[in-house]
């Protein structure tokens, strides 16, 4: 059942159009990843040795590298700075505040650490077990695991089943991703 609109109510976006929009940009991450594999590769070989040092480091490097530029993608896209991501604005939608206003840098900067926090604590443990090997693994590791799956299945759910279509960060961050016309 569609929600009918008027002057100030605002449509919530479907999950699916979130992910539709998500998607579009993750075709903009692929190609920054591609970048950096061909930087690292064949223009600057050089750059994997921070990779081979101590497991802190190379952890840290990948942040700064690969988690930080995505999330200031996204941050600077979906505050006032940029109004929308490159997927949002093909899709139609948009991340407001509660009262249908572009929303700060710094409550951007909030929704998307919550956001992202699943995606680099997957990097975490990527690198603990490629450092353990065929090794044992300790329950910890089991744990974030779970802990991983957990938020992405709650953020997925909320984001279909709450009444304003809110996944679990934009709840905390008061945030809401509406269609624009």
């Amino acid at each position: 059942m569609m929600q009918k609109a008027d002057k100030d109510t605002k449509i919530n976006a479907t999950f699916l159009l979130r992910l539709k929009a998500f998607l579009i940009d993750y075709l903009l991450i692929f190609i920054y990843l591609v970048f950096l594999v061909i930087l690292s590769l064949f223009l600057s070989p050089s750059l994997q040795h921070i990779f081979q040092k101590s497991l802190i480091v190379a952890q840290f490097a990948s942040f700064l590298i690969v988690t930080l530029p995505i999330t200031i993608y996204f941050i600077i896209c979906d505050s006032v700075l940029g109004g929308q991501s490159f997927g949002k604005r093909k899709v139609g939608i948009k991340t407001v505040d509660e009262k249908g206003n572009s929303i700060t840098v710094l409550r951007a900067i909030f929704r998307n650490v919550i956001k992202f926090l699943p995606w680099e604590m997957s990097h975490y443990l990527v690198y603990r077990l490629v450092d353990i090997g065929d090794g044992e693994m300790p329950f910890r590791y089991y744990l974030i695991g779970g802990l991983i799956y957990t938020s992405i299945f709650t953020y997925i759910l909320t984001a279909i089943f709450t009444k304003k279509k809110q996944s679990l960060y934009d709840i905390v961050a008061k945030t809401q991703v509406v269609k624009v016309s």
